[in-house]
C-alpha cells in the first residue's frame, strides 16, 4: 500500500461505559490512533445512525449525541466538540455516484458509536469528523460496494472508521461473564477472522453461516465491518484486539493497512451500571 493512502480501520466498540473507561480494548484504539498518520478528516460509519435512506453529516460543528438510557451523568457528561466538514460530504456523494447520498445539515451529529471510540483514538477532538448512515432498506451487498466507492477518499487524507460489534446480541448478554463469550459467539467470530484475514469481502456471505442468527440478530452492528470489508477488496485486514464481553458481543477491531499496533494486555470491557437492562440501553 502506497503511504500516501491513509489505513482504515473497524472497531468493536461495545458498552458506551467504554468511552469512560480504560481496558485493552480502549487501549488498542488508542494506540491505532497513535499510529497512523494525522487525517485530514475522519468519516465514521457507526452501527447507531441505521435509518431509511443513505446520507452524511454535512454540518461545520456536529452535536455529541448521547443516544443512550440509563447510564451515569459521568457519561451524558462526556463532549467531542470535533468540527465538521461539509466539503468532505460533498465527496463522500461523489464517489458514490450513481448511488444518491444526501446531505444532513442539521439532523444527526456524532452518535455514541462514534464518539465513544474516537475519545480514545484522537482525544484532542481537533480533527473534523463525518458520519455516514446505514441505509437499513438496502441488502448487505449494497453496503460492501458502497464502503468500495468510498476508496478514493483515503489517498485524500480521510481516515474510513467502521463501529459496530460482529457479534452484538443485547438480549442474549450476560454480565456474569464479562471477558468472555458463548460458544456460538466464538464460533462466528472466529468465522469472521478467517474471512477478513485472507479474502475480507466474503464477510458479505457469512450470513449463510448457522451461527449468523445468533450473533448478527440485526445487521445494524455488523453491516460497519461491510464498509471496511469492501474497502479492503483482496487485501487482508489485520487483527488489532480481539475478544468478548458479556457472552454476546465480540470485541474485534480490524484494521486495513498502515502498521498494525500490537495488541494491548489488561483488563476487559466494563459491564452497565446496575439496573441498567441491556435491551433498552441502546448499547
Amino acid at each position: 500500500m502506497s503511504q500516501d493512502v491513509m489505513p482504515a480501520v473497524f472497531l468493536g466498540h461495545g458498552n458506551p461505559m467504554n468511552a469512560i473507561d480504560r481496558n485493552r480494548f480502549t487501549e488498542a484504539w488508542s494506540a491505532f490512533g497513535r499510529s497512523v498518520p494525522r487525517p485530514r478528516a475522519i468519516l465514521v460509519v457507526s452501527a447507531h445512525w441505521y435509518t431509511n435512506a443513505t446520507a452524511v453529516t454535512a454540518m461545520p460543528h456536529p452535536r455529541t449525541i448521547h443516544d443512550f438510557y440509563g447510564f451515569p451523568d459521568e457519561l451524558f457528561a462526556v463532549d467531542y466538540p470535533a468540527p465538521g466538514l461539509p466539503e468532505l460530504a460533498d465527496q463522500v456523494a461523489d464517489v458514490a455516484h450513481p448511488q444518491w447520498v444526501g446531505c444532513d445539515t442539521d439532523s444527526w451529529g456524532l452518535d455514541h458509536g462514534t464518539w465513544s471510540v474516537l475519545v480514545h483514538a484522537f482525544p484532542d477532538a481537533s480533527i473534523p469528523v463525518v458520519q455516514l448512515s446505514l441505509n437499513a432498506f438496502e441488502p448487505m451487498n449494497y453496503h460492501l460496494e458502497l464502503g468500495r466507492a468510498l476508496a478514493p477518499l483515503r489517498a485524500d487524507g480521510v481516515l474510513i472508521v467502521g463501529s459496530g460489534n460482529i457479534v452484538h446480541n443485547l438480549r442474549a448478554v450476560d454480565f456474569g461473564i464479562p471477558d468472555g463469550g458463548y460458544d456460538w459467539a466464538v464460533r462466528f467470530d472466529d468465522a469472521a477472522r478467517e474471512v477478513l484475514t485472507t479474502a475480507p469481502t466474503e464477510a458479505a456471505a457469512l450470513d449463510a453461516h448457522p451461527d449468523f442468527a445468533a450473533a448478527v440478530p440485526t445487521p445494524d452492528h455488523y453491516l460497519p465491518l461491510l464498509y471496511i470489508a469492501g474497502l479492503a477488496g483482496a487485501e487482508p485486514l489485520t487483527p488489532i484486539v480481539e475478544g468478548h464481553c458479556a457472552g454476546s458481543i465480540s470485541m474485534a477491531a480490524y484494521q486495513l493497512g498502515g502498521t498494525c499496533p500490537p495488541p494491548i494486555p489488561g483488563a476487559g470491557a466494563p459491564g452497565l451500571p446496575e439496573g441498567v437492562p441491556a435491551v433498552d440501553s441502546n448499547m
